[in-house]
C-alpha cells in the first residue's frame, strides 16, 4: 500500500492517505493513454470545414468553346476542378471525428495517468482549501506553499464552488470538478492537485 502525505493549505504536513495499489502503483499503460488521449481532442474537433465541389461553385454554366476545331482541350464548364476558380476534388466536407474508446480503457488510461504521476512526484493532496468565499489572492498564496509553478490541474470536489471561482482567473492554473475528470487533463500539467474528498471519489470509481 502506498502513502501519500496529506498538506493543509499552508504546505504544512496535516496527514497522510494511503492509496490503492491498482489505481497508483501500476505500469503506466502508454498505448492506452495514447489512444484515449486522440479519442478525447478527436472528440472537441468541430468538423465544419467545408469546400464546394464543381456542382456548388457558382458560374460556369455554358461550354466555354465547342467542342470540335479549335484545337484545344475539349471543355464543358469554366468551373471544372482543373480550372482556376473551379470546384475542389476529395476536399474536407461537415463530419464528425469522434470515435469511441471501450470504458475499461477509458479507467486504465486514468489510473495509468495517476500512477505516473505518482512516480514522478507530481502528484500532491490537500486537506481542502475551505474557502469562505471566492479569494484569487488566497488561491496564489496557496499554490506558493505547495512550491508550485507552471501548469497545475487541481481537482475538487463536484460542489466546491468557492475554490472553483477563486482558481479559475489564474492562467497556469486548470481547475477540475472530480467529476470531469480525464485522462488528457491529469497529463497535461507539471503538478497535479486533490483535496482528500477528491482523491478519495476518483479512488472508489477507478479501484
Amino acid at each position: 500500500m502506498t502513502t501519500i502525505d496529506i498538506k493543509d493549505a499552508k504546505g504544512n504536513k496535516a496527514g497522510s492517505a494511503d492509496l490503492a495499489p491498482s489505481v497508483f502503483g501500476i505500469e503506466p499503460n502508454v498505448p492506452v493513454m495514447h489512444q484515449v488521449v486522440r479519442a478525447q481532442r478527436a472528440s472537441w474537433r468541430q468538423g465544419t470545414h467545408d469546400t464546394k465541389t464543381r456542382g456548388e461553385v457558382r458560374g460556369g454554366g455554358k461550354k466555354p468553346w465547342r467542342q470540335k476545331g479549335t484545337g484545344r482541350a475539349r471543355q464543358g464548364t469554366i468551373r471544372a476542378p482543373q480550372w482556376a476558380g473551379g470546384g475542389t476534388v476529395f476536399g474536407p466536407h461537415p463530419r464528425s471525428y469522434a470515435f469511441r474508446v471501450n470504458n475499461k480503457e477509458v479507467k486504465l488510461a486514468m489510473r495509468s495517468a495517476l500512477s505516473a504521476k505518482l512516480a514522478d512526484g507530481e502528484l500532491h493532496v490537500i486537506d481542502g482549501f475551505n474557502f469562505e468565499k471566492p479569494c484569487t489572492k488566497d488561491a496564489v498564496a496557496i499554490l506558493k506553499a505547495f512550491g508550485l509553478e507552471g501548469r497545475t490541474t487541481i481537482v475538487i470536489s463536484d460542489d466546491d464552488v468557492n475554490a472553483y471561482l477563486s482558481f479559475r482567473n489564474i492562467p497556469t492554473v486548470n481547475i477540475l470538478p472530480v467529476g470531469a475528470a480525464n485522462t488528457y487533463e491529469l497529463i497535461d500539467n507539471k503538478a497535479i492537485v486533490f483535496t482528500a474528498a477528491a482523491l478519495k471519489r476518483i479512488e472508489e470509481v477507478l479501484a
